[in-house]
């Protein structure tokens, strides 16, 4: 791995980052037949559903998809290349705020993972949070990484984080640092058209996801409740809430109707006939996503609805539910549905006290209050 090629991109947000990769990822594929992607930006993932952060390895250029009749030979937005990676974990949420040190601990997860004798280039994404707590991840990351180029993409309408990020930060290490000044209109501010938002993207490439429990043949859009389910025993699985404290006693009311992450836990879930539930947010696997469609109490079952190979699904044994949620329009738009919609109701108000979910800040530690410990 020494001699391998692993370029780090970093930079405010809205600079063109993800295009920029894009770019290069396809200029890479005329030189060598593969590269690997290290997903660091939660909230703009590039092959899966957000609140991942996932070992990729592409072999074909990221062309647009088709408009009309021509086909865009440009690079498309995420949505229009969604893929499985060979590394995935999901992290639950798509800012790393609240848990820097899972989110570090997980890259680290998923970088062990990669074969050491591997020679492929490698890229490596982060997210748009350059001061503070964001800078001191992004040097340790760099300590972290064997990175051999260093690209910082910004704008001279911002501060821009300093020159050498390792300078004064420990030993220094042996990269090519290119700084980018980015000049296209719009440069530092986030689109305003239609599907330019960052959170519409992140809605559209869910969607794409869960476009393959649809048939392939033409036809109208299945909702959720026309599609058959997963029977779950409650005792074969875990369940855990990654984003936020919850009670065990209303895990299941938050987990019906929502997306959950498909995970493989190293041990075996053991359980005295109930439901099993996680107290703690282990950092594992994930290999997909699935919908819980329905909690039967009484028989102790999940319904799970998920477009993850059969023989896949057999390894899962922990459904972690975060922040990502189902985009509305999956559950308002259900035809042949009487009465209520399910999982829908208006009967709510977040004006309540206890009404919004409790946020806990787990920061990294400060290198002089490390000292003091």
């Amino acid at each position: 791995m020494d001699g391998c090629v692993v370029i780090f991109v970093c930079g405010t947000k809205n600079v063109g980052k993800s295009s920029f990769i894009r770019n290069l990822i396809n200029n890479l594929l005329n030189h060598t037949a593969s590269v690997d992607y290290l997903e660091g930006d939660l909230g703009q993932t590039e092959f899966t559903p957000a609140g991942c952060l996932s070992l990729s390895t592409v072999r074909a250029p990221l062309l647009g998809g088709i408009s009309g009749l021509k086909l865009s030979y440009f690079p498309g937005p995420p949505f229009t290349h969604q893929c499985t990676p060979e590394h995935m974990i999901y992290y639950g949420h798509s800012s790393y705020e609240t848990d820097l040190e899972r989110y570090m601990e997980s890259l680290k997860s998923l970088w062990r993972r990669r074969p050491r004798t591997r020679e492929t280039p490698v890229i490596i994404n982060t997210a748009g949070w350059v001061k503070g707590f964001g800078f001191q991840l992004l040097v340790d990351m760099i300590r972290f990484f064997p990175v051999s180029h260093v690209i910082q993409l910004g704008h001279s309408g911002v501060t821009q984080c300093p020159a050498q990020f390792t300078e004064s930060h420990g030993p220094p290490r042996s990269y090519t640092h290119l700084i980018v000044q980015s000049e296209f209109p719009g440069v530092g501010h986030q689109g305003t058209a239609r599907h330019q938002r960052s959170n519409e993207h992140r809605e559209l490439s869910l969607l794409a996801y869960l476009s393959q429990l649809q048939s392939p043949d033409p036809g109208p859009i299945r909702p959720l409740h026309s599609l058959t389910p997963y029977q779950v025993p409650h005792s074969a699985v875990a369940l855990g809430v990654i984003h936020c404290e919850v009670v065990p006693s209303h895990m299941m009311y938050a987990a019906n109707g929502s997306l959950v992450g498909l995970c493989c836990l190293e041990e075996k879930v053991s359980s005295r006939g109930g439901a099993v539930l996680l107290s703690q947010t282990p950092i594992c696997p994930c290999v997909g996503f699935g919908v819980v469609r329905g909690i039967d109490m009484a028989r102790g079952l999940y319904f799970l609805l998920t477009p993850v190979d059969p023989s896949v699904l057999r390894k899962v044994n922990c459904l972690l539910l975060g922040a990502v949620s189902l985009p509305s329009c999956v559950l308002t738009s259900q035809p042949g549905v009487e009465g209520e919609l399910p999982y829908v109701t208006t009967d709510y108000s977040f004006d309540l006290t206890g009404a919004g979910k409790l946020r806990v800040f787990k920061g990294l530690t400060r290198p002089s209050q490390m000292g003091a410990q």
